[in-house]
C-alpha cells in the first residue's frame, strides 16, 4: 500500500470513529474507523479511497481509485483503478478498470473487468449486483435442504 499518496482535501474518519449512513466527499477519504453506508466519491475529479488495515466499511463503494487494506462487505465500483492490498477483504463484487492484488488480499465475490473500450471509463460497471442464475438458484436450494436434514 502506499502508491497513492494522501495530499491537501483528505477526509478522514479516525480509529475508534463509526459513522453511521451514505458518506459523499471530493478529493480522498481515508477509512481508519468504520463506515456503515455507501462510500460515493464525487463525479467530477479523480476522488480516491484509502481503507487502512484497521478500517471496515459495510456499504457500496463508488469511486475513481481504491486502495484497500482492511474489510469491505459491498461491492466495489472503481472506474480507474483497485489496489487490494495484503491485508484486503472484500465480501462482494469488484469492479475494476484496473487492478493490482498483493499476495493474501481476498475477495469473496467476482472481479469484473471494464476495459473501457465504450470510450468513457467504468461505463461498461454494471451498477447492479449480478444475480443468480434460475439454475443456480434452484441448486443452492436443492443444498440447502439436503444439509437441513
Amino acid at each position: 500500500m502506499g502508491k497513492i499518496k494522501l495530499a491537501q482535501g483528505v477526509t478522514l474518519i479516525a480509529a475508534n470513529t463509526e459513522v453511521v449512513g451514505d458518506v459523499r466527499f471530493h478529493e480522498q477519504l481515508f477509512v481508519d474507523g468504520r463506515v456503515e453506508g455507501n462510500l460515493y466519491a464525487a463525479a467530477e475529479g479523480a476522488g480516491t479511497v484509502v481503507i487502512s488495515e484497521r478500517g471496515r466499511v459495510q456499504g457500496d463503494i463508488r469511486v475513481p481509485n481504491i486502495v484497500i487494506n482492511g474489510e469491505v462487505e459491498g461491492d466495489v465500483y472503481a472506474c480507474a483503478r483497485v489496489e487490494l492490498a495484503a491485508k484486503a477483504r472484500v465480501k462482494g463484487n469488484v469492479y475494476y478498470q484496473l487492478i493490482e492484488m498483493q499476495l493474501g488480499a481476498m475477495v469473496d465475490g467476482q472481479l469484473l473487468h471494464d476495459d473501457g473500450a465504450s470510450g468513457e471509463p467504468g461505463a461498461n460497471v454494471h451498477p447492479l449486483r449480478a444475480e443468480a442464475a434460475p439454475e443456480q438458484a434452484e441448486h443452492r436450494q436443492s443444498e440447502r435442504t439436503v444439509e437441513g436434514r
